[in-house]
């Protein structure tokens, strides 16, 4: 069976103090089926190679951007990289189709409990609505957005034992959507799919 081609674009510019996104990171860069790229560390002075990234990006079938929530957006090298590399001619505009039906998600942490990302709670938006200007890159790009694999509570989420499920399950999300077990449009309509696997994923050997 030919696997599906994930490239992972991590974003962490204080990666000594992950607690989180460093053992996912570790976790995906185990699997074959994908190619895990530290984005810090191969720009760090942000001179990002537009061609290189171009033909990693056509040379996979599923993109991911890893990172922590930063200010409700993600780290700046992430909005470098869409800045350069997404031009126009060749992830948009008339004859911009490079990435036309390709599969696009984030998987991201958050500091605050997950109450906190609704109307009513302290942050005011949920993580949806935050992460619309990412989701509308991915549809003017022709890419398919599914709903982002999510961790509240990060600052908690060690000291709480919460990190090696939340491992197990992005290891298992790789593996299913490398393996094309992952149904795509129940995958849009969840709010996240970090606890929902059992709903998204089909044909696994038990």
């Amino acid at each position: 069976m030919t696997q599906k081609k994930i490239l992972l674009l991590f974003a962490h510019p204080s990666q000594h103090r992950s607690e989180v996104n460093s053992p996912l990171f570790d976790a995906a860069e185990k699997l074959d089926s994908v190619t895990a790229v530290d984005l810090y560390a191969e720009y760090p002075t942000f001179n990002i190679n537009i061609p290189k990234e171009q033909q990693r990006l056509l040379e996979h079938d599923i993109i991911i951007f890893q990172f922590p929530l930063y200010w409700y957006s993600t780290p700046a090298i992430l909005k470098e990289w869409q800045d350069l590399v997404l031009e126009y001619g060749f992830a948009y505009g008339h004859d911009g189709k490079a990435l036309h039906g390709k599969t696009f998600m984030c998987a991201l942490s958050a500091g605050g409990k997950e109450d906190a990302y609704h109307t009513d709670g302290y942050n005011h938006y949920t993580i949806q609505e935050l992460l619309q200007p990412i989701e509308q890159m991915a549809t003017m790009t022709g890419m398919n957005y599914i709903s982002p694999f999510a961790l509240f509570g990060s600052r908690t989420a060690l000291e709480e034992g919460r990190i090696a499920l939340h491992v197990d399950n992005w290891t298992r999300l790789l593996v299913a959507l490398a393996e094309d077990k992952v149904n795509l449009e129940r995958a849009k309509d969840l709010d996240k799919l970090s606890q929902n696997l059992d709903k998204i994923v089909e044909g696994e050997v038990a």
